[in-house]
């Protein structure tokens, strides 16, 4: 059994533009292990966005080797990347993508509808997130009711209570001012040292430096890994 929870071994990724192949990601190698905070860091176009689709089973590659939690996602049918992607992975967006009619235990309880948990269970497991991301006090309160930090909040909620092997995050605070996005990457780090997984996407340097380990991508390739801590 390998180590890393995440094992990724010459991903390519191609499009076909007219007559043309396009190639989004080249030969991608990347391991990530239990507890690793990895920032993936790029420019538009650079393929992270392609990158995090397959790392999140939202796409998957032309070629090459992807496991996750000792699983080949790249033999897997659709039922089977649905299940994976309820369980393994906890997914944070840049616009929150809470429903908007719905309370923020509500939104928290999703996933685990989807994964048919009593509703005793689900709403005492979202109560405890919100609580664990401080807004134990918002229960009911619908998404235009909080702010944009309280929103992200949620999301990050509705993204761990399923306790997933990662939380893959795309530009966790790309809508939010300066200040709410330090503190939503002040919650990433408690999340870090509590054992926690975490890979985030995004193209500001100054908040991938908060990740343990920076991998850069351009081109469709990963160029170069540093860490910071």
């Amino acid at each position: 059994m390998s180590s890393h929870i995440l094992t990724m071994s010459q991903i390519t990724k191609t499009y076909m533009m007219g007559e043309e192949e396009q190639v989004v990601l080249n030969n991608i190698n990347l391991e990530v292990n239990k507890g690793d905070f990895v920032a993936v860091l790029g420019p538009s176009g650079s393929g992270k966005s392609t990158l995090m689709n397959i790392i999140g089973c939202l796409d998957s590659p032309t070629s090459g080797e992807y496991i996750l939690s000792n699983q080949k996602v790249d033999e897997l049918d659709e039922s089977s990347l649905a299940v994976i992607r309820n369980k393994e992975v906890g997914f944070i967006f840049q616009q929150f993508q809470l429903l908007p009619r719905l309370s923020a235990i509500q939104n928290v309880e999703l996933p685990l509808v989807y994964a048919r948990v009593p509703e005793k269970e689900r709403k005492r497991r979202a109560s405890e997130m919100l609580e664990r991301v401080g807004l134990g006090d918002k229960l009911q309160n619908r998404p235009n009711q909080l702010s944009g930090g309280q929103q992200q909040r949620v999301a990050i909620a509705r993204a761990m209570v399923t306790e997933p092997t990662i939380l893959l995050a795309d530009e966790p605070t790309g809508a939010l001012d300066q200040k709410t996005g330090q503190q939503i990457m002040e919650l990433f780090h408690e999340l870090h040292e509590e054992g926690r997984t975490i890979i985030m996407i995004t193209h500001d340097v100054e908040i991938a430096k908060h990740a343990s380990r920076i991998v850069r991508i351009l081109d469709g390739k990963l160029r170069e890994e540093f860490a910071y801590v």
